[in-house]
């Protein structure tokens, strides 16, 4: 007899939101990330509601969000350690403001996300290439 299903632990709605703003608020300081994201963002509450609605489509399938994150990250000079330092901040986002296992479950989402991101953006999962710039030689 095979166990029956887990159901993945999933944040509500409100937890989302509060994650988003905070997650973000932590982003536009970042000496890292930061740069890149306010040099992209002209008006940071309402990217912060469509990244809610990102969030709350791919959690809880909510299916309010209406953009295309591959296309919006194209223009942006983002290398493959932005990846891992955008994951970073949202491990330690999410293990602030989430039960255990709602935070393991959204980081997981932002991995495959993340992993989806940089195949698309050609930067594989540890590439060097800085998008609209050639490969260096190493």
């Amino acid at each position: 007899m095979r166990p029956p299903l887990q159901r993945e632990a999933l944040p509500g709605a409100e937890e989302i939101a509060r994650l988003v703003d905070a997650f973000y608020d932590k982003v536009r300081a970042d000496p890292v990330i930061g740069p890149i994201f306010n040099e992209a963002v002209h008006d940071w509450p309402e990217h912060k509601r469509l990244l809610t609605s990102f969030w709350c489509s791919v959690a809880l399938r909510a299916q309010t969000y209406r953009g295309n994150p591959m296309q919006a990250h194209r223009p942006w000079p983002i290398q493959a350690q932005h990846f891992d330092h955008w994951l970073a901040l949202w491990r330690e986002t999410t293990a602030e403001m989430l039960a255990p296992d709602e935070a393991a479950t959204m980081v997981a989402f932002a991995e495959r996300i993340g992993q989806s991101l940089r195949y698309g953006l050609g930067l594989g999962t540890h590439g060097s290439r800085t998008l609209g710039l050639p490969i260096s030689p190493r």
